[in-house]
């Protein structure tokens, strides 16, 4: 597979990727696809909203508290009905399962992955 197309560094530092903590999830039936709603707490960058398509592998409930890896500097977007605010951070697997990119020891809430 090939990648798409080389970014230079200056690209690469223009994402804000930073770690947070999903504060709530709830069912989000006007999506396309089956999605949670998600509160998450980016700490000094405050609670942002997002849309995530992560229903195949992970509950509601196993969610709150989990510590994520997310985009924070996108323009929001208007995804049904709510304005999505960040986008969390996932590898597809062969089912095209979203796995989500997390720390492995918790961190500080809004640091900034490198």
């Amino acid at each position: 597979m090939d990648v798409k197309e080389f970014i230079t560094w200056s690209d690469f530092e223009k994402i804000e990727i930073r770690t947070g903590t999903i504060l709530s999830a709830e069912d989000f039936p006007e999506a396309k696809n089956p999605s949670y709603k998600l509160k998450i707490d980016f700490g000094v960058f405050g609670v942002k909203k997002s849309s995530a398509q992560i229903t195949r592998l992970y509950t509601k409930e196993e969610l709150v508290g989990k510590q994520i890896v997310a985009v924070v500097n996108f323009p929001p977007k208007q995804i049904a009905n709510i304005m999505s605010e960040c986008l969390v951070l996932g590898t597809v697997n062969d089912n095209k399962e979203i796995v989500l990119l997390r720390p492995d020891t918790k961190t500080e809430n809004g640091l900034r992955i490198a």
